[in-house]
């Protein structure tokens, strides 16, 4: 062999062995930036999107060129204190979990995407096209009050629902959410284990039938975004 062509070989052996030194770093590098992603988009406790998560989700609605109306529905589980006093909170992280899926399936199934968004609150949005928005809430209500199985023993609880029928370019914090929340409060207010529809000019019940601040003024949201 000439020594041109010799020098040519070595060199591509040569970078074809760097490369194959240099892959298990790539790799690691890119699972390292998946997890990464995931980990701020997603809670890690229940696998369902967080805060950030939603946001993307709404913010890819509202980016379509016929943005349609959107279904919100806020989701807080009610006395969920007296569960984790109860049968301790190993038990209730594992009622969120279960909860938490059943309420993904629903969404899914309705071609929608549900979010954890602090502690016992979860959040829906769907495309109005998904169905009657009282048909949707009853049928949360209805797979939420399912009992689950805590160690040995059964649990059941229920939630109070609130939705709010928005535009999809509406902000989604300040308008969606903020409409779903008052509307929840109403759920609450009304006896809880039920929902309620924002209204225009519905506000936020007086603090007296809110029976104390609210459990996510009091903690950080799991995302260490504002609430």
């Amino acid at each position: 062999m000439s020594r041109p062509l010799l020098m040519i070989a070595t060199a591509v052996v040569a970078y074809a062995l760097g490369r194959l030194t240099a892959l298990p770093t790539i790799h690691r590098l890119r699972h390292q930036l998946a997890d990464t992603h995931r980990s701020m988009l997603y809670d890690p406790l229940t696998g369902m999107l967080n805060r950030a998560g939603l946001r993307a989700v709404h913010a890819a609605l509202a980016e379509r060129a016929l943005a349609q109306p959107i279904t919100v529905a806020l989701i807080d589980l009610d006395d969920f204190k007296h569960v984790n006093d109860t049968h301790g909170h190993d038990h209730g992280d594992d009622l969120l979990i279960a909860i938490g899926d059943r309420i993904t399936d629903l969404a899914t199934i309705h071609g929608g995407a549900a979010a954890r968004l602090a502690g016992d609150e979860y959040a829906v949005l769907l495309p109005t096209h998904a169905g009657d928005p009282d048909r949707i809430a009853d049928a949360l209500a209805t797979i939420i009050a399912e009992p689950v199985a805590l160690g040995t023993d059964e649990h059941s609880v229920t939630a109070s629902i609130g939705l709010a029928i928005v535009e999809a370019t509406d902000p989604l914090t300040d308008v969606a959410l903020h409409r779903a929340d008052v509307a929840m409060y109403h759920a609450k207010r009304n006896g809880r284990n039920r929902h309620a529809t924002y209204q225009p000019g519905m506000t936020m019940p007086p603090a007296p039938h809110r029976r104390g601040p609210r459990l996510r003024d009091r903690r950080r949201p799991i995302d260490g975004a504002p609430a």
